[in-house]
C-alpha cells in the first residue's frame, strides 16, 4: 500500500497535467498558458521527488521551506478531487460535443446585436468553454497556493489549552495537580528553530508539576534527535519530565532512537512504569511502546498494557503515557485512572470540531473523554508533520486533577 501511495501520486500528477493540457488546447488557450501549466507541474513533481529521495536516501535536501508546504498540500490535498474534477469536465465536454451543431451554437440575443451585424457561430460557446475550462485547471493550483500561504503562516503558531480533569480516585492530596501535556512535536523540516524555543518557554511558563510527552518527539530522521533531547532536557517541572515514544520516533531506527533518549539520560518509558512521591502520595506513570493499531481499532499493545500494568501492581494512583489513543478502552477496562494520548493532531484537517478527518479515523481524537471513572486527554500536539490545520489548532495543554467527591 505504501509503495503505491508513493508511486501512484506523481502518477497521478502526471495524468491531471495531461488532461489539463489538453483542455486547454481544445479550448483555444495560447501557449502561454499551457506553459504555466507545465512549469507548476514540473515545480511540484521535482519538489515531490527530492522529498521522496531525500528520505530513501538518508540524505536529505535543500529545498526551501515553500517547496516543501506546495508539494504536501499539492498531492495530499489538491490533487485528488483537482483529477476527480478535470476528468468529470472532460467527460461533459465530450458528451455535448456529440450534439447537433445547431444545439451546439449560441445565440445572441436581438436587442444585443447591431442591425445587420454578422454572428459568429460558436463564438459564444468558444468563450464560455475557455472560462469553464480555465476555471477547472487552474482551480486546485490556486486552492494550493492559497493554502499554502495559510500554512506558512500558521506555522509557528499554537495555543496553550487549559483543561480541568476530575477524577473519583484520585488522592485528596494530589486535588489541583497540575500537568504540562507536550506531544506530536515533530522535529524536522516544519518544526524546528524558534519555535522550539517558545515550546519550551510557554511549557515552563506553565509552571507544572509533571511534563509529560506522547510521543513522536522528531518527525522521522534521527539527525534531529540531538535539537529534541536538548528541547526535553530545558522542560522543568518540580516532579520530572517523562515520554513515551510515538511512531515517527522510530522511521529510520527503533534501537537508535530509544538508546539516544535512554543515553541522554531522559525518562523514555517503554512498557514500564516510574514510582515517585508528589505531595506524600505515591504516584506512578506507567509508558508504552509504539506497537501500531489494526483498522478494527483494537490494539496490539493491549498485551503490553496489562503486562506492564502487572508488573507495576500496587496502590499507587496511576497515570498511562500511550502515544496512539485507542488505547483508552484497554486501560479504562483495566481501572487506569487517566490516560494521556497524542498522534491524531486533533483530526488535522476538521470542517467542525465534530465533523472532519478526526472522527473518521479515530474514536478518539481531541480533548478530554470518559468511560466511568476512567478519563482519557487527546493532544492535538504541538508540531506538524503536515504544514495545514483547519479546526485542529497546534497546543500544549495544561491539566488540572480534580477529585470527585
Amino acid at each position: 500500500m505504501f509503495l503505491a501511495i508513493l508511486f501512484g501520486l506523481p502518477l497521478a500528477g502526471l495524468f491531471w497535467w495531461w488532461h489539463s493540457d489538453s483542455e486547454l488546447r481544445r479550448a483555444g488557450f495560447s501557449g502561454r498558458w499551457r506553459m504555466t501549466l507545465a512549469a507548476f507541474c514540473l515545480t511540484v513533481l521535482a519538489s515531490y521527488l527530492a522529498i521522496v529521495g531525500g528520505r530513501i536516501t538518508g540524505m536529505g535536501n535543500a529545498l526551501p521551506l515553500p517547496a516543501f508546504i506546495i508539494s504536501y498540500i499539492w498531492y495530499l490535498i489538491a490533487l485528488p478531487p483537482a483529477l476527480a474534477l478535470v476528468v468529470l469536465y472532460s467527460a461533459a465536454v465530450r458528451t455535448f460535443s456529440r450534439r447537433p451543431p445547431a444545439a451546439a451554437e449560441s445565440r445572441e440575443p436581438a436587442g444585443d446585436r447591431s442591425p445587420g451585424a454578422a454572428v459568429q457561430p460558436g463564438a459564444v460557446v468558444s468563450t464560455r468553454r475557455q472560462v469553464l475550462a480555465a476555471g477547472v485547471v487552474s482551480a486546485a493550483p490556486l486552492f494550493t497556493g492559497g493554502a499554502s500561504i495559510l500554512a506558512a503562516m500558521q506555522r509557528e503558531s499554537f495555543r496553550i489549552r487549559r483543561i480541568d480533569v476530575p477524577l473519583a480516585g484520585l488522592p485528596p492530596a494530589l486535588d489541583g495537580l497540575t500537568i504540562a501535556h507536550v506531544s506530536d512535536i515533530h522535529i524536522g523540516r516544519f518544526t524546528n528553530g524558534l519555535v522550539l524555543r517558545r515550546i519550551v518557554e510557554q511549557t515552563n511558563a506553565l509552571r507544572a508539576d509533571l511534563v509529560l510527552m506522547t510521543g513522536d518527539l522528531i518527525d522521522h530522521a534521527l539527525s534531529d534527535l540531538p535539537a529534541g533531547i536538548d528541547l526535553l532536557r530545558r522542560l522543568d517541572a518540580k516532579h520530572g519530565v517523562y515520554l513515551c515514544e510515538g511512531n515517527h520516533d522510530l522511521f529510520e531506527s527503533r534501537a537508535a532512537f530509544e538508546d539516544g533518549v535512554r543515553g541522554a539520560g531522559l525518562s523514555l518509558l517503554l512498557n514500564e512504569s516510574k514510582s515517585m512521591t508528589v505531595r506524600g502520595e505515591a504516584l506512578r506513570i506507567l509508558g508504552l511502546r509504539w506497537g501500531g493499531f489494526r483498522h478494527d481499532r483494537s490494539a496490539p499493545v493491549d498485551q503490553d498494557l496489562a503486562e506492564t500494568l502487572r508488573r507495576a501492581s500496587g496502590a499507587d494512583f496511576t497515570l498511562l503515557l500511550a502515544h496512539h489513543p485507542h488505547i483508552f478502552d484497554a486501560a479504562a477496562a483495566a481501572g487506569v485512572p487517566l490516560t494521556l494520548a497524542g498522534h491524531t493532531h486533533g483530526g488535522q484537517l476538521m470542517l467542525t470540531p465534530e465533523l472532519g478527518a478526526g472522527p473518521l479515523l479515530f474514536k478518539y481524537w481531541s480533548g478530554l473523554y470518559r468511560q466511568g471513572a476512567s478519563a482519557l486527554v487527546v493532544s492535538n500536539g504541538v508540531g506538524n508533520w503536515f504544514p495545514l490545520r483547519v479546526n485542529a489548532p497546534a497546543e500544549i495543554i495544561h491539566l488540572s486533577l480534580r477529585r470527585l467527591a
